[in-house]
């Protein structure tokens, strides 16, 4: 599914993508191949953060979230592996762990401000 944004909340353990565009929500959850609590977000990112750069193909602006190093990681991840998805990320927050609908609604309101600058001005 193309959509216009993402979201992506990721933690060492998982990833939870939601992408949505005015009329579409699509969640996916990713799990990382690391069973081991205490490994840190690097002992298994190149193919976590693989996965999750490949289920953001299409979209077009990805907002980033999640506690601790990870979602910095990953960021750092694609602006060096997978410029595609390093282009379309604009922002980093940090959040706790919300469930994916809020996530959705975060997401949507954040992006209310790039929506409002792609519209052409009336008059």
């Amino acid at each position: 599914m193309s959509t216009f944004h993402a979201v992506v909340w990721i933690d060492h353990t998982e990833a939870h993508v939601v992408m949505f565009d005015r009329e579409h929500v699509q969640a996916q959850r990713i799990q990382s191949r690391s069973h081991h609590k205490h490994q840190g977000p690097s002992d298994n990112a190149p193919a976590f953060f693989a996965e999750v750069a490949q289920a953001l193909i299409g979209t077009h602006e990805v907002l980033l979230t999640g506690p601790g190093q990870t979602r910095l990681a990953f960021r750092t991840w694609c602006n060096e592996h997978h410029k595609a998805t390093a282009n379309t990320i604009v922002d980093s927050i940090a959040s706790d762990h919300p469930s994916d609908a809020q996530l959705a609604a975060m997401a949507k309101q954040y992006f209310v401000k790039f929506d409002n600058m792609n519209t052409p001005p009336r008059g």
